[in-house]
């Protein structure tokens, strides 16, 4: 492995040279100092150094750069490398903005210029945050590759899962040169993609999701058999309830079929949640959740579906599809929902083709150019157009209704309409879908007038709603029409308790009717669906179980 990278942006020349001779004379030995002279620049940079499968250990970047000053930068690296370390260049007259930076892009510090002599003013600043990221460096897995094909569902899913996961990859299509070089040497063919290498060089030919989190460093077996806390879901709930529930000594075991983050990981950017004024990545945010709670020391199981709940006495026991369980004193239910399918001829057999559900956005950089039609009119779909505007020529949003007033919050609607290439059509409906090896055709109607007109595109991305993953809960608790679990007073009716409940006191606010089963997020019934709201109920919780356990 190549040493670990320090990367200095400056587009002044001598200041970009004063601080990669003291940097590279003290650090030169142990690590590789890379120069950038923009914000675009620098981030190629780091695009290459991630490919590769290498780490950068710090970024120091000048704030007062054209075109993208040292936040802006410093914001976009962090979806690269989240844990290295920031530091702005700053002169004393923007000493308020690189303090701003502070929240917008969790800087670390900030260095005032000049930093003469580098002995006092510059390495023990260096040395403190080269320590800290020793002590929690990158641990991903450097050098994953993905061969596949281009409009491969399966393909996309194992690219979507990696990115989901935040397990670099380089993606290789199955006609490129190299891409055939590795699958002969697989002793593969086209059709056997996607074939996954690890970096210790095991092949996986059409790796099922399980197999792969296996092989790419993710956790997959519980290390216990009993815990006090088993928390179903990684979504903004589960990872609240997984940080209060560790940080205050419960034994907690975080459960989660696919990826962290829900679908609030798969936001290109969340405004409106406290704290960050410039917004924040839902990847970004569901990976600080994520290292928190594993450092307050909870676990995190991936791949691992949940198919039953059952009470055995005082212990709740949490059953998997692979015929094992784990049993735990009480359960946090917080396995979100799902984007509710469109039922339109066509889209079906175009999943993971060019029709996808949520974001997408390792699709991102393919639709440069295009134009795009996103189905919805929530803050989701909104996110994802203002997101997949920088890449796209047109993007084209499908709405039911006369505008977006009623379903999205106001700030989008006012960054959609400030957008020149973002295009909202009213009263229009997706009908048909069709193409051969990928999507190439939508149909969509007007509703009110009945006419049909055809469209030529390759994107469609759907967010149409949503519904609770709770259909493997079955009778264990009691749930709306809906499917979503009722918790609380709404389990009380007309004074009555809920059928089977048998201790001597109504059900807490986020209990389900199985004393001890609580409920937080979006599968909650009634419950505010926002990233804020569902943090707040996964922490409200950890402090009912608290009481619960209290009383047992």
């Amino acid at each position: 492995m190549a040493n670990p990278a320090i990367l200095t942006v400056d587009d002044d020349p001598a200041v970009s040279r004063s601080v990669a001779r003291d940097v590279r004379r003290r650090y030169g030995d142990r690590y590789r100092v890379v120069r950038a002279d923009s914000g675009p620049s620098a981030l190629e940079a780091l695009r290459e150094i991630k490919l590769r499968g290498e780490q950068v250990a710090l970024m120091l970047a000048d704030y007062r750069m054209p075109e993208m000053n040292g936040i802006q930068f410093l914001e976009s690296a962090m979806d690269i490398f989240p844990r290295a370390r920031r530091v702005l260049l700053t002169a004393y007259a923007d000493t308020d903005a690189a303090i701003d930076a502070i929240n917008v892009v969790d800087l670390d510090h900030y260095l005032l210029k000049p930093w003469n002599p580098p002995e006092e003013k510059l390495y023990p600043v260096v040395d403190e945050l080269l320590d800290a990221w020793l002590a929690a460096p990158d641990l991903s897995i450097p050098d994953t590759k993905v061969v596949g094909h281009r409009w491969s569902a399966p393909s996309f899913a194992v690219r979507d899962f990696l990115a989901r996961n935040l397990v670099p990859y380089r993606w290789l299509t199955c006609d490129d040169a190299e891409g055939m070089r590795l699958l002969a040497a697989a002793g593969a063919g086209p059709d056997d993609v996607p074939l996954v290498i690890t970096p210790d060089g095991v092949t996986l030919v059409k790796p099922t999701e399980s197999a792969l989190a296996a092989h790419v460093g993710l956790t997959t077996t519980p290390a216990e058999e009993f815990y006090d806390l088993v928390v179903v879901g990684a979504g903004p709930a589960g990872l609240g309830a997984s940080v209060y529930g560790a940080s205050e000594g419960l034994r907690t075991v975080l459960v989660e079929q696919r990826a962290t983050g829900g679908q609030a990981g798969q936001s290109s950017r969340i405004e409106n949640y406290l704290g960050f004024p410039d917004g924040v990545s839902g990847a970004q945010l569901t990976d600080r959740a994520r290292r928190q709670a594993q450092r307050f020391g909870a676990e995190i199981l991936t791949t691992r579906e949940v198919v039953a709940l059952d009470s055995c006495g005082s212990t709740r026991l949490i059953r998997f599809s692979d015929g094992t369980s784990v049993a735990a004193h009480t359960v946090v239910l917080a396995t979100g929902v799902a984007y509710r399918l469109l039922d339109v001829p066509g889209l079906a057999e175009m999943t993971g083709r060019g029709v996808f559900y949520g974001s997408a956005a390792t699709e991102a950089p393919s639709c440069s150019g295009e134009e795009i039609y996103i189905v919805g009119g929530a803050n989701s779909a909104g996110q994802a157009a203002v997101y997949f505007s920088r890449y796209a020529r047109q993007v084209h949003m499908l709405i039911r209704g006369p505008d977006l007033t009623r379903s999205m919050s106001s700030y989008l609607v006012d960054q959609i309409a400030a957008i020149p290439n973002i295009e909202v059509h009213p009263h229009t409906q997706v009908v048909g879908a069709g193409g051969g090896e990928h999507l190439e055709t939508l149909s969509l109607c007007d509703p009110r007038s009945g006419q049909v007109r055809e469209v030529h595109t390759s994107w469609l991305f759907i967010f149409i709603g949503a519904e609770p993953r709770t259909d493997w809960l079955d009778k264990a608790v009691v749930r709306d029409r809906n499917g979503f679990v009722l918790t609380g007073s709404d389990l009380v009716v007309d004074g009555r308790r809920p059928p089977g409940w048998a201790l001597p006191r109504d059900p807490y606010h986020l209990e389900s009717s199985m004393p001890g089963v609580f409920a937080a997020g979006d599968v909650r019934a009634y419950s505010v669906k926002r990233v804020a709201s569902a943090v707040g109920e996964g922490a409200m919780a950890v402090s009912l179980i608290h009481r619960y356990l209290e009383a047992q």
